[in-house]
């Protein structure tokens, strides 16, 4: 990703290249490369940097005692990871963020981002904006995420969150970015369950699916605030 790419970044909008590279300087920026499967922040660590994915994509999972996986979502080219520990340097991490592909990320201090420099830029004042509007949105998914695992049934989780998936598409057809088991442990539910009610689902004319993409039928409709 070029300098006039990271424009095209929710944390870089409205600002202009030539004033993204100085700011890139002020803030003492700085890119390392991931191999697929490196971790690039660990549970319990503390952290002063958020990244920002230059090209890849970096996944971020939760792995309990027993060594179950709950994947909270994955980050793709130009979004951010990080920003709310970073905020709360005291804070250990919770998560694992982990390189779901070979992957090249921006490091970005985030005190040095809170913290205008003398001349006050209006540019900086721009990205603290940003920033605040990339982790509103973040808790607005996280909200989304408690909103389909309180339901009580595997199908009910399932409804909930294909419900979401056609409004944000606009399309009851449409394709979700995670297979079978990333999707159940997004669900927090055991794979094998989640494959044999997604059967069931088809079966009963519910729902058509072919791998990750999905068409939602309106007789799901009565049963998403009864599961």
């Amino acid at each position: 990703m070029k300098i006039e790419d990271l424009c095209q970044s929710p944390l870089f909008y409205h600002i202009e290249p030539k004033d993204i590279e100085g700011l890139l300087n002020c803030l003492g920026a700085y890119t390392r490369e991931y191999k697929k499967g490196e971790i690039i922040y660990s549970a319990l660590d503390t952290i002063s940097a958020m990244g920002l994915v230059l090209s890849g994509q970096v996944r971020i999972e939760q792995t309990d005692v027993w060594g179950s996986q709950n994947i909270f979502g994955y980050i793709c080219e130009g979004q951010v990871f990080g920003e709310t520990y970073a905020c709360a340097p005291e804070e250990k991490l919770m998560v694992d963020a982990i390189a779901a592909k070979d992957s090249s990320i921006l490091f970005l201090n985030v005190q040095k981002v809170l913290t205008t420099c003398s001349s006050a830029c209006v540019f900086h004042s721009r990205l603290i904006a940003n920033l605040l509007t990339v982790m509103a949105r973040k808790n607005l998914s996280l909200s989304r995420k408690i909103n389909d695992i309180s339901r009580r049934s595997i199908r009910g989780r399932l409804l909930s969150y294909l419900s979401f998936q056609a409004i944000q598409n606009g399309s009851n057809t449409f394709t979700i970015p995670f297979n079978r088991q990333e999707l159940a442990d997004y669900l927090c539910v055991d794979r094998s369950a989640l494959s044999k009610e997604l059967g069931k689902m088809e079966q009963e004319s519910l729902i058509t699916f072919h791998k990750n993409q999905f068409s939602l039928h309106s007789a799901a409709r009565e049963l998403l605030f009864t599961k």
